[in-house]
C-alpha cells in the first residue's frame, strides 16, 4: 500500500520520554512518505503515543479515541494506532475496548513502527507489547525544535516504586553504547541545533547494564563519564539531562557538572515525599536526609544551580504529619519548580491494591497547600535573577506576543524579551533580567553575538 502524499498526525501525552518517542515515529513516517497535517480530522493516519503514570492522561485518550473510532466507520481507510504506555498496560484489552484500531504497540517498539505498519497495510490488527531488546535506530527523528534536540541515552527502570507503572511499560533498563549517543549528537550539531538534554527514565543508573569495570570497582560506563566523552561534541553548545534518581546521584557526577562548561546549571531530581516513613513504603531507596545531602553538594559546587523535582501527596496511608515533612522539605530547600501530582492508583502498582486509600477531598486539599507552598519558594528563587545578565539560548517567538523571542536561562527559567526570531534563533544571547515572576522571567537583550563555550 503506497503511503505517498497521505497525511499523519501525533498527539503526545506524558514525558519528555514520550516526545522523544513522538519524534522518532514522526521521521519514520516521513521516510515511508507520510506528510504531517497541523489537523488530526484531515489526517489518514493518527497516533496517540499515550501516558499511563496519572489516570486523567489515561482518560483523556479513550475520549479521543471514541470520537475518531466513529470516524473510521465512515472513512475506513484511517489508520488508528495507539502507542506508548497505555498501549503496554492494556494489550489486547484495548483492542477489545477499541475495536477499530489498528496498531497497538509498547514504547520498547518504536523503531519497529514501519514494520508494523507494513503488516497493518496487509490486512492485519496488530498487538506489538512483548519485551524485546531495543536495537539501535538509524531513522533521522523529525524534532518539534530546530534549537533543542532530545537524545534517548538509555531505555526502560529497573526500579519497582510501589505506585509507578513505568517498569510495566517500559521494560528493563537498556542502556546506548557511548559511541551512538555521541554520533546521534554530531548529527545534531551538523544540522546546526544547540543544545541537547540526555533522557532517561532515570538517567544517572545509564551503562549498569552495560560490560566492565574500573580498576577502582565501578561501572566502566556511568552518566558521569558519558558527559565527558561527548562534551566536546562540535556544535553542541549546552548539555542537560533528566531525569535524575537521588539512589544514584553522585559527589562525582556533581562535581563533572561542574567542572563541564557546557553542562547546565540545572538539576531534575524528584523526591516525590519529604518523609521517611512514606519513602520506604513508595520503595524509593533513599530517605530525605539523603536527598538533603545531594542537594547541600549541589549547592557547594554550584552555588546558583537550579534544581526541581517531583512530588506526590495523598499516597496511601499518609498522615497529616507525614505531608507536613514534605511541606518542610519544599520550605527549607526552595525548589526553582516542582512538579507535583495527587497519588493516583494505577493498575498492575502494589500501593494500588492497599487498603489505606485516602479520599480525593484530603488529596485536593494537600495538593492546594503544596502547590501554594511551591509558587511562594519559586518567586523567592527567581528574585535573584532580578538585575542580571542571564545567557539564553533563543528557542522560538513568544506565543502570546510576536514582538517577543523566548528561551531559557542555563538555569532553564523560561525568558521573555524583545527581539526578531528571524535574527536571533538558535543564538545565545546576554539578556539583562527586568520582571521576574514565579516560573518565567522578562529581560532585555544587552549582547546579540553567539556566546562561544
Amino acid at each position: 500500500m503506497t503511503t505517498f502524499n497521505r497525511r499523519y498526525h501525533i498527539t503526545t501525552f506524558g514525558c519528555q520520554m514520550n516526545k522523544a518517542d513522538s519524534e522518532r515515529m514522526a521521521g519514520i513516517l516521513e521516510d515511508m512518505g507520510f506528510q504531517w497535517s497541523e489537523d488530526p480530522n484531515q489526517a489518514d493516519l493518527l497516533l496517540y503515543n499515550t501516558c499511563t503514570i496519572r489516570d486523567n492522561a489515561e482518560q483523556k485518550v479513550y475520549s479521543y479515541l471514541g470520537r475518531q473510532a466513529k470516524r473510521k466507520h465512515e472513512q475506513p481507510e484511517l489508520t488508528l494506532v495507539v502507542a506508548g504506555c497505555v498501549a503496554q498496560q492494556e494489550g489486547e484489552s484495548l483492542l477489545r475496548r477499541v475495536p477499530e484500531l489498528d496498531l497497538v504497540m509498547g514504547p520498547q517498539h518504536a523503531n519497529r513502527l514501519q514494520d508494523l505498519l507494513e503488516q497493518v497495510f496487509a490486512g492485519n490488527q496488530i498487538v506489538a507489547t512483548e519485551p524485546i531488546h531495543i536495537v539501535e535506530d538509524i531513522t533521522k527523528p523529525r524534532r518539534d525544535s530546530t534549537v533543542t534536540a532530545w537524545v534517548n541515552v538509555i531505555y526502560g527502570c529497573n526500579e519497582r516504586c510501589t505506585y509507578c507503572v513505568v517498569p510495566n511499560v517500559r521494560g528493563v533498563e537498556q542502556s546506548r553504547t557511548p559511541e551512538a549517543i555521541r554520533v546521534e549528537m554530531t548529527e545534531l550539531g551538523r544540522q546546526g541545533f544547540k543544545e541537547v538534554t540526555l533522557l532517561g527514565q532515570n538517567i544517572d543508573a545509564y551503562g549498569r547494564d552495560l560490560p566492565g569495570t574500573t580498576l577502582e570497582g565501578r561501572h566502566l560506563h556511568t552518566l558521569t563519564d558519558l558527559l565527558y566523552y561527548v562534551h566536546d561534541v562540535p556544535g553542541i553548545e549546552r548539555l542537560r539531562f533528566a531525569t535524575s534518581h537521588p539512589r544514584y546521584f553522585t559527589e562525582r557526577l556533581i562535581r563533572a557538572c561542574a567542572e563541564l562548561p557546557k553542562v547546565c546549571g540545572h538539576f531534575h531530581i524528584p523526591f516525590q515525599s519529604g518523609d521517611n516513613e512514606v519513602l520506604k513504603q513508595m520503595s524509593r531507596g533513599y530517605t530525605q536526609e539523603k536527598y538533603r545531602r545531594i542537594v547541600d553538594t549541589i549547592r557547594r559546587y554550584m552555588p546558583d544551580a537550579s534544581i526541581s523535582a517531583d512530588a506526590i501527596v495523598g499516597f496511601p496511608g499518609e498522615t497529616e504529619a507525614q505531608f507536613e515533612n514534605t511541606l518542610k522539605l519544599v520550605s527549607d530547600i526552595g525548589f526553582d519548580h516542582l512538579n507535583t501530582a495527587a497519588y493516583s492508583p494505577r493498575p498492575g502498582t502494589p500501593a494500588a491494591l492497599w487498603d489505606n486509600q485516602l479520599s480525593e477531598e484530603v488529596k485536593s486539599d494537600r495538593l492546594q497547600r503544596l502547590n501554594h507552598l511551591v509558587a511562594i519558594k519559586a518567586s523567592e528563587r527567581s528574585e535573584r535573577y532580578l538585575g542580571r545578565i542571564e545567557e539564553v539560548l533563543v528557542e522560538d517567538q513568544n506565543p502570546k506576543d510576536p514582538s517577543q523571542v523566548m528561551g531559557r536561562t542555563r538555569g532553564n527559567r523560561l525568558t521573555f524579551f524583545p527581539g526578531n526570531i528571524a535574527e536571533l534563533k538558535g543564538m545565545l544571547v546576554q539578556v539583562k533580567i527586568t520582571e521576574i515572576r514565579a516560573f518565567s522571567l522578562t529581560g532585555e537583550v544587552v549582547v546579540r553575538q553567539p556566546v562561544t563555550i
